[in-house]
């Protein structure tokens, strides 16, 4: 079973290789669909979950105080949104022939009422808001580095400035999940301590 200490390395690195295959994938001047499609909304997917899974080590070595619980749930709920929004693009993928094609069937998706705010514009800034909330807790508690929220809210900015930018953002996190996924005692303080007593609690 794959612990938080992993999870903390997998996300950011999921998601790393989710975009560099969207550069690759666009090379050609067209997106999808195709093997590289699918293989890079699969590696997303795959991040997502590491992300949850993370988030809930956070909140516990957070205190599990009222807020870090508030930034569990936002970012949780704001996976699931993304994680529609990522499905929704793999099954467009599978079903469409050409670039149109999907064009085509994403415009009568995105036309069903409440799709567009419940995965594409409002629920998926859930994910970044909770996120920003874990780490911002961690940072206060000194397991963090001070400006680990700084570069987590960089992360959060770059696609919606460029999505090519994605691969950064995913390094910046690696650099701010860095005591998380290094540190043994910490954790033990997310709630990992194995049954060998390798770690120790804090």
């Amino acid at each position: 079973m794959i612990n938080s200490r992993t999870a903390f390395l997998a996300a950011p690195v999921l998601m790393g290789a989710y975009g560099i295959i969207r550069i690759v994938d666009g090379l050609d001047g067209s997106r999808g669909p195709g093997p590289a499609w699918s293989l890079g909304h699969l590696c997303f997917l795959g991040a997502l979950h590491f992300f949850v899974q993370g988030f809930t080590a956070m909140r516990t070595a957070a205190g599990g105080n009222r807020l870090s619980t508030v930034g569990l749930w936002a970012g949780t709920a704001g996976a699931v949104a993304v994680g529609v929004q990522f499905a929704i693009d793999l099954v467009v993928g599978f079903l469409s022939e050409d670039r149109a094609a999907m064009e085509d069937l994403f415009t009568r998706i995105q036309d069903v009422p409440g799709v567009l705010p419940a995965f594409y514009d409002i629920g998926p800034l859930l994910f970044f808001v909770g996120q920003l909330i874990l780490v911002c807790q961690l940072a206060k508690r000194r397991i963090l580095k001070p400006w680990a929220p700084v570069l987590v809210l960089i992360d959060t900015t770059l696609p919606f400035a460029e999505k090519d930018l994605i691969p950064l953002g995913a390094v910046l996190l690696l650099v701010s999940f860095a005591p998380l996924y290094r540190s043994r005692e910490v954790a033990a303080s997310a709630g990992t301590v194995n049954r060998s007593g390798l770690a120790r609690s804090r």
